[in-house]
C-alpha cells in the first residue's frame, strides 16, 4: 500500500483519485490494506469511491471483507447502489452478509432485489434472521413497522433487578450491537407496560423488581404510524427512540430518530427526482444505459403528447401571429411566467400536505388564499411585462394585450397550482409526480390562448 499523508477535516490528499489506489490494493488481494483504506476513507466518500469501480473490482473488495465488514461497507451506500451490489453475489455469500446487517437495513436492502432473488437470498440466512425480515416486510416502507428495529432489551415484569443484569452479561456480545438507552418492560402476554432507563438499573439495588422502577404506561406508535406523523412526534419529543406496538399492544420494535430523518430525507429526494421527471424511483449514473434512458424517456415522451397540445392552440390562431410577428416573442415568456407563478402554489400545496396543515377537502379555503394573491402578482407582472411591450414597440395596444395576458394567465396559474395537488391527493395519486405536468400543459395552453385571442380582438390597432 502506498504511503498516505496526514489529512485534516474530513479529506484525504488527493481524494479525486481515490478509487485508483483502491484499484491497485483491490489488485493485490491484501485484505488487510483494503480494510484499512475504508476505514481510513471520510463519511460519505466510501460510495464515491465505490461507483468508480468496475462491478467486478466491487465484488472483489466484498470477497476480500470479512462478513461483518462487508455489512458495514453495504450500509454505508445508498439503498440502489448497495442493492446492485448484494444481486450480483451468490445467495449464500449474501445472505452471511445480509444476516450481519440491522433488521431495518436488512429490509431495506432485500426491498431493491427481485423477488426471486430475495427469496434466494433468505433461504440461505439463519431461520430467525430469515423470519424477522419477512415480519418486517409486511409493513409499507414509510411506516413505523417498516421503519422499526427489531433489536430492542425487553423483560417481563416478574424479573428483579439482578435477573435483568445477569441477562445482560450473559449477553453482552450479542447486545453490544443494540445500541439502546432504555429497555421495556412487558406482561406475560409481551405487551408493554413500561420503560426501564439502563441508568436506574445499574444502581438500584439487586433484588429490586423492575416493575416497582419502570416508568409506567410509556407513550408508543402503532405499527401503521405514518412517516409523517412520527416526524412531527419527534419535532415536537426530545427523544432518541419510540417503542413501536401492534395491534393486540404487544411490543415488535423500535423505531429511531435517526430512522425517521433518514427516511424523511430520502422521501424528499425521491420527490425532487419526480418533479424533474426521472421515473421508477431512485437513479444513481451506476445503473445500466438501459435503465437510465427508460426512466427518462417515459417522462419526456409524455412531455411530447402534452407540448403538442399546447402548440396546437398556436396553429389555430396562425394568422393573427402572421400579421403581429412581436407576438411570436412574448408567448414564451407569459406562458413561462405563469407556470413559474403556479409552480411555486404546488410546491407550497405539496409542502403543507406532507405536514398535514391542509386535507384535499380544503381545496376551496387554499383557491381563496391563492386568489388574492395571484390578483396581486398577475397585476404586477402584467403591468411590468406590458410597460417592456409599449417601449419595444411604442404601441400601448400591444402593451395591453400582453400584460393583460400574462396578469389572467398568472392568476389561472396560481389558483390551479395551489388546487391540482389537492385534487390529485383526493383521488390517491402522487401530487408531486402529476402536478406539473398538468400545470405545465393548462398554462402554456391558456397563456397562448389568451395572448393570441386578445390579439386577435385588437388586431386593428396593433397593425
Amino acid at each position: 500500500m502506498r504511503e498516505r499523508t496526514e489529512t485534516t477535516a474530513g479529506t484525504i490528499p488527493e481524494q479525486s483519485k481515490a478509487w485508483q489506489e483502491l484499484e491497485q490494493i483491490v489488485a493485490s488481494g491484501d485484505v488487510d490494506a483494503v480494510h484499512n483504506f475504508l476505514k481510513e476513507l471520510p463519511p460519505g466518500e466510501d460510495a464515491r469511491v465505490m461507483a468508480r469501480l468496475s462491478h467486478s473490482e466491487q465484488q472483489n473488495i466484498l470477497g476480500l471483507l470479512d462478513h461483518e465488514n462487508a455489512a458495514r461497507l453495504m450500509e454505508s451506500l445508498p439503498e440502489l447502489q448497495a442493492g446492485q451490489l448484494l444481486s450480483a453475489l451468490q445467495p449464500e455469500q449474501a445472505a452471511h452478509i445480509v444476516d450481519e446487517m440491522q433488521s431495518d437495513e436488512q429490509v431495506d436492502l432485500l426491498h431493491q432485489l427481485s423477488e426471486v432473488q430475495t427469496e434466494a437470498i433468505l433461504q440461505e440466512m439463519s431461520p430467525e434472521e430469515a423470519e424477522n425480515v419477512r415480519f418486517l416486510s409486511q409493513y409499507n416502507d414509510l411506516s413505523a413497522g417498516g421503519l422499526m428495529i427489531t433489536e430492542l432489551l425487553s423483560f417481563e415484569e416478574s424479573l428483579s433487578v439482578d435477573d435483568v443484569v445477569s441477562d445482560l452479561r450473559k449477553n453482552a456480545e450479542k447486545y453490544a450491537a443494540y445500541n439502546v438507552q432504555y429497555s421495556y418492560v412487558i406482561d406475560i402476554e409481551h405487551r408493554l407496560i413500561g420503560v426501564l432507563r439502563l441508568r436506574d438499573l445499574l444502581l438500584a439495588p439487586p433484588q429490586r423488581m423492575i416493575s416497582e422502577m419502570m416508568i409506567q404506561n410509556p407513550t408508543s406508535v402503532p405499527v401503521s404510524t405514518s412517516l409523517q406523523d412520527l416526524q412531527h412526534f419527534f419535532d415536537s419529543h426530545p427523544l432518541y427512540g419510540l417503542p413501536v406496538i401492534d395491534d393486540d399492544q404487544k411490543l415488535v420494535g423500535v423505531v429511531r430518530r435517526d430512522d425517521v430523518e433518514k427516511a424523511g430525507e430520502e422521501q424528499a429526494g425521491r420527490t425532487f427526482l419526480r418533479f424533474a421527471g426521472i421515473m421508477g424511483g431512485e437513479e444513481l449514473r451506476s445503473l445500466s444505459l438501459k435503465i437510465r434512458s427508460a426512466r427518462r424517456l417515459s417522462w419526456l415522451s409524455i412531455n411530447i403528447v402534452l407540448n403538442i397540445i399546447a402548440a396546437s392552440i398556436i396553429a389555430m390562431y396562425e394568422e393573427t401571429l402572421s400579421s403581429v410577428i412581436a407576438l411570436a416573442v412574448f408567448l414564451p415568456i407569459v406562458s413561462d411566467m405563469s407556470g413559474c407563478s403556479g409552480n411555486q402554489s404546488i410546491a407550497v400545496s405539496t409542502r403543507e400536505l406532507v405536514l398535514g396543515v391542509i386535507r384535499p377537502r380544503d381545496w376551496f379555503y387554499v383557491f381563496r388564499k391563492e386568489f388574492a394573491l395571484g390578483l396581486l402578482n398577475g397585476l404586477a407582472l402584467g403591468l411590468l411585462l406590458g410597460f417592456v411591450a409599449w417601449l419595444w414597440k411604442g404601441n400601448p395596444y400591444l402593451g395591453l394585450v400582453i400584460g393583460g395576458a400574462l396578469a389572467v394567465n398568472t392568476l389561472l396559474a396560481v389558483c390551479l397550482g395551489a388546487v391540482i395537488p389537492l385534487v390529485l391527493k383526493g383521488f390517491k395519486l402522487d401530487p408531486a409526480l402529476v402536478s406539473g405536468p398538468i400545470l405545465t400543459t393548462l398554462t402554456d395552453m391558456c397563456g397562448f390562448f389568451l395572448v393570441l385571442s386578445f390579439a386577435q380582438a385588437m388586431l386593428p390597432w396593433l397593425i
